[in-house]
């Protein structure tokens, strides 16, 4: 059963309705409890939930939160010293920037500070520096996204 289906019977049902015909059902049904109709109203707010759900995730690249192959890290490699940007590899990759950069800073191909996303989970980013022999270990506090 589509969702959409799934909520106009239920909204047909909390006003009363039949929900093949509209025609008023008769009174004293179980209908005209108040638990039933909360209940009611829950499962409309649970299937309008999911059909939130289900668009946000179909506006979303379709590789996200997919584990990466050697395959596909090798072509990110090649693409990005070729000097594409994280967005095209995006692009390409069906990922979104923020994937990409991750991947990339993973990799060791990126810097936190080459960055032009940030860490989403707040966490600090560290990267190791080395100069004249010295070791030193970065630690930068990601600013929040404001788009």
């Amino acid at each position: 059963m589509q969702l959409f289906r799934a909520r106009d019977i239920l909204n047909s049902l909390v006003l009363g309705l039949h929900p093949s015909t509209q025609d008023e059902l008769p009174k004293g049904t179980v209908l005209e409890d108040a638990d039933v109709v909360r209940a009611l109203l829950v499962g409309i707010a649970s299937v309008e939930q999911s059909m939130t759900r289900k668009s946000r995730r179909a506006q979303l690249p379709p590789n996200i939160g997919r584990t990466w192959s050697d395959k596909e890290n090798a072509q990110l490699i090649d693409a990005f010293q070729a000097g594409h940007s994280a967005a095209d590899i995006a692009e390409r990759h069906g990922r979104t920037v923020r994937g990409i950069e991750a991947r990339l800073e993973k990799l060791g191909l990126m810097t936190a500070g080459q960055r032009v996303t940030s860490d989403r989970f707040g966490a600090p980013v560290t990267s190791n520096v080395s100069k004249d022999g010295i070791k030193v270990t970065l630690v930068e506090m990601p600013k929040p996204d404001t788009a």
